[in-house]
């Protein structure tokens, strides 16, 4: 049993793996855990490692080319076209290793612990960056129905939300001044 190319579906708790052969013929699959796969990847010969760039395959990836294996990541929209019949692990699995084969396949490059760390904070802030967005036109459209309108851009609005905190005689009730200033202070 030769494998040339290891068609490794990842999922969260269980992998299924399908080896594949010079001639293109399955030789092997099977179904593992991570821990399990990994120490049975350190074991193969060098080979071909397939996985769908998805979460975990560049970590995974890193720990198998540490073993001399080739890595191949591929976006999951290029490996659906050869996954045959109905959708399982198996399947996904030996949809990779084909898909893994193609000379006109297009790869994703291994990340490195850096750049993974980079696209982290980038999303991050990003995360934050809308959810911030979110709450300031949610407290304009909350003072809209007051009948107080800020101008345009975030500064503007925090200073004159501070203004009116500040103000003793307003329209607004307790309940919706104690809010603005929680939302203000968010």
């Amino acid at each position: 049993m030769s494998i040339v190319i290891l068609g490794v579906d990842l999922g969260k708790n269980a992998c299924s793996i399908v080896g594949v052969d010079a001639t293109g013929a399955v030789v092997l699959r099977r179904s593992m855990r991570r821990q399990t796969l990994i120490d049975y990847v350190s074991k193969l010969p060098a080979c071909i490692v397939a996985m769908e760039a998805c979460c975990g395959a560049h970590h995974m990836g890193r720990l198998f080319a540490d073993h001399g294996h080739e890595i191949r990541l591929m976006s999951p929209e290029y490996v659906r076209p050869y996954v045959k019949a109905q959708k399982n692990d198996d399947r996904d699995a030996e949809g990779i290793a084909e898909a893994a084969s193609r000379p006109t396949m297009r790869f994703v490059e291994l990340k490195s612990q850096d750049q993974l760390d980079i696209q982290t904070l980038h999303r991050v802030r990003s995360r934050l960056v809308a959810e911030r967005r979110s709450l300031i036109n949610q407290l304009r459209a909350i003072m809209l129905e007051r009948g107080t309108i800020f101008p345009v851009g975030r500064r503007k609005l925090e200073l004159g939300v501070d203004a009116l905190l500040t103000q003793e005689e307003t329209a607004l009730s307790s309940r919706i001044r104690r809010l603005i200033g929680d939302l203000r202070a968010e």
